[in-house]
């Protein structure tokens, strides 16, 4: 505990010499958030600052090992790290679907060359990745999907459609499932890692009802996937048609991602921040804001539990869909607060005082959250027979 405590103490002390102030503020906008990537650029110089000295510490990815661009923190280091980050409103220095999910999944799955190579990639920033999992009628029953990938000897020669690709217009590699044998449902899909550059691979953004086009469809033609990218370095995760393994371990990781939405630091007291903004509130919406609070609160708690948990190997399997439902519930009705409070200004589309309609667009939104990574029925089928062991219908 001396020792911990010894590490928050100097853990404070670097943040408070290396966050600036700006990236102490809530993020506004999405040029606030820092993807990195072979285009990416920096919003500003306290942007750039913040991320380059979190990458030199390897606080981009704390708990990832050294050799691999993290810092080599313990469990309860990194946790002290998080506190400390959240106590003074620092914004991730970097943000990716390499870290949230392809990066456990090659920490678990990949070879050493794997590592090497796309893991300090992932930490330094230096490449962003998308996730090629859904197709058009292939959702929540993933393992139906089609895109199929025809062995031709050193490559495969992948056609299909994926959607929902979330930043697929800006990613540079995308991790892919991709049916290599047609014969085997679960033991016939192949985790493929490939570059989004390549011939035949192309991007169509799809506009959602906010306005926004985050997802895109993604189509495959003719696309040679090499079966390797030098020595040790495979262009496939884990064992070729054993790639549902790996896609069900990164699920896991996703749902926690997508579970972070609705709890934290950044959801507690949102009654408090929202008087600010909207004055005095009716006893009613009073009443519905504290109780937000209070389950906001409990959420953290229980991500806390269940996290040092699965560190310390009695996580259970199951625990990241009772946090996706749960979280991602939570966010919509953090949303519905939010429009509740804000009145007929939250209804606002354009304006400049709304940062164009950001209060709106955002609720709007958050429909998708409960549907997104695996929809709120089958999370709780899940809980329900994993966890609760209740008999199937």
């Amino acid at each position: 505990m001396a020792d911990l405590d010894t590490f928050r103490e100097e853990t404070s002390a670097w943040l408070e010499a290396n966050c600036p102030a700006e990236m102490r503020k809530p993020v506004r906008d999405d040029d606030d958030v820092y993807w990195g990537g072979r285009y990416a650029t920096f919003k500003n110089d306290a942007q750039k600052a913040w991320f380059e000295a979190c990458r030199e510490r390897g606080y981009t990815v704390p708990a990832w090992p050294k050799a691999y661009g993290g810092a080599g923190l313990t469990a309860a280091e990194a946790k002290v790290l998080r506190q400390e980050m959240s106590r003074i409103g620092a914004r991730p220095p970097l943000s990716s679907f390499g870290i949230w999910m392809l990066g456990p999944a090659l920490l678990q799955f990949g070879t050493e060359g794997q590592k090497q190579r796309f893991l300090n990639e992932i930490a330094r920033g230096e490449i962003r990745w998308c996730q090629g999992y859904s197709e058009p009628g292939s959702g929540s029953d993933l393992v139906s999907m089609q895109t199929f990938g025809e062995d031709k000897g050193d490559h495969w020669q992948v056609n299909g459609q994926k959607i929902w690709t979330s930043y697929a217009d800006h990613a540079d590699w995308i991790f892919c499932l991709v049916r290599t044998d047609k014969d085997n449902k679960y033991q016939g899909i192949t985790f493929m890692l490939y570059d989004m550059t390549n011939e035949g691979v192309s991007t169509k953004p799809i506009l959602l009802i906010s306005g926004n086009s985050p997802f895109c469809e993604t189509f495959f033609d003719d696309v040679k996937v090499p079966k390797s990218y030098g020595e040790d370095c495979p262009g496939f995760v884990g064992e070729i048609n054993r790639g549902w393994d790996v896609a069900k371990y990164l699920l896991g990781h996703e749902r926690e991602m997508i579970s972070g939405m609705g709890g934290g630091e950044r959801t507690a007291a949102i009654g408090a921040a929202l008087k600010r903004h909207a004055g005095e509130f009716d006893p009613v919406l009073r009443a519905e804001l504290a109780m937000f609070d209070v389950d906001a609160l409990a959420f953290t708690a229980m991500g806390e539990k269940f996290m040092d948990e699965m560190k310390s190997g009695k996580g259970h399997p199951a625990q990241p869909n009772m946090m996706k439902y749960v979280g991602t519930e939570l966010n919509k009705r953090r949303h519905e607060l939010m429009m509740s409070a804000g009145g007929s200004r939250s209804l606002e589309w354009d304006s400049d005082e709304t940062g164009g309609g950001k209060p709106s667009r955002n609720w709007l939104r958050t429909k998708a959250n409960s549907i997104e990574g695996g929809t709120s029925e089958v999370m709780l089928n899940v809980v329900s027979k994993r966890i609760l062991d209740l008999p199937g219908a």
